[in-house]
């Protein structure tokens, strides 16, 4: 007698549903948020027009201005479509052309503020000097507004002879290494006294307690830091743009829609960048489930 298995059916995590709940109570709120900002902007324009509405319509109006104070969600989407989907990538017009522009900064002061915060970290956990001398300052730097710090760094750079890509990458290393230094100095102190103590038993030199002990157990802060540092550095490189006056990247997108009054491109630069910022923690993400399963961590 044969049995036959019932079909399976897929398993839900149960995080599609709130998501979706939060996203449309937002895109409500946002619609609702509209109205009273671009409220008397519509007004006086369809006066001047000499168009009478009634107060559905003038509402519906607040959601098509043409330079509103708060863009609605569907003038933003219809923005960010005709700037990639309607353009050239290779066009100054096309936000992909600006994005790539702001990414390709953002991934060189990443790595370069990884690179630089994980050797930090190392020499702090072997050095008690270092530990007592560096650690404050490395804590001190980041009281100092980047606002302040990205002006003077691109000058003196640029009085150097150093353009274009660099500078930015700089202000991105200078935010990004911080969350990781702190980061892996509490992954690379993490084991406890029995592990260490069992290391030196065997007869472990310090690199060996270094490579077999203190770098694994580092690794889900090492990758908790990194999600924040690659955040980071993605403001880091949009603000770098900002005082250099740059004609190419979001930074620059932002400044062109203020200076002529275009809320729409600059809101539509600003949601670009926010979901450049989520993909870059999702492939940070993806980096660290595959390298903790390769290491066991993880099934």
């Amino acid at each position: 007698m044969s049995v036959l298995a019932a079909p399976s059916r897929p398993r839900s995590d149960g995080k599609t549903l709130p998501i979706l709940v939060v996203v449309a109570a937002i895109l409500v709120l946002w619609y609702a948020a509209a109205v009273p900002m671009n409220w008397q902007t519509t007004v006086d324009r369809l006066e001047r027009a000499g168009t009478e509405t009634t107060t559905a319509q003038t509402i519906a109006a607040t959601w098509a201005a043409e330079r509103p104070v708060l863009p609605a969600p569907h003038q933003i989407v219809a923005e960010i479509w005709k700037t990639t989907a309607m353009v050239k990538p290779t066009s100054p017009r096309s936000l992909l052309f600006h994005g790539w522009v702001t990414l390709s900064s953002t991934l060189v002061g990443f790595v370069i503020g990884t690179a630089l915060g994980a050797l930090l970290a190392v020499g702090i956990v072997h050095s008690r000097t270092l530990d007592k001398s560096l650690m404050p300052w490395i804590i001190t730097s980041q009281t100092i507004p980047i606002l302040a710090v990205a002006p003077m760094v691109i000058v003196v750079l640029n009085s150097v002879g150093i353009q274009g890509l660099f500078p930015k990458a700089v202000i991105s290393t200078y935010l990004s290494f911080f969350p990781v230094a702190v980061g892996m100095v509490k992954g690379l102190r993490s084991p406890d006294v029995l592990q260490l103590d069992l290391m030196r038993t065997y007869g472990a030199s310090g690199r060996q307690v270094l490579a077999k002990l203190r770098m694994p157990a580092s690794l889900p802060f090492l990758f908790a830091s990194m999600k924040i540092a690659v955040a980071a550095a993605l403001v880091g490189a949009i603000v770098g743009e900002l005082p250099t006056g740059a004609v190419a990247g979001l930074g620059a997108r932002l400044l062109a829609g203020s200076y002529y009054g275009q809320t729409i491109q600059i809101w539509s630069a600003l949601v670009v960048a926010a979901a450049m910022a989520g993909a870059l923690v999702g492939l940070v993400s993806l980096g660290e489930r595959w390298i903790l399963r390769r290491m066991g961590a993880l099934r």
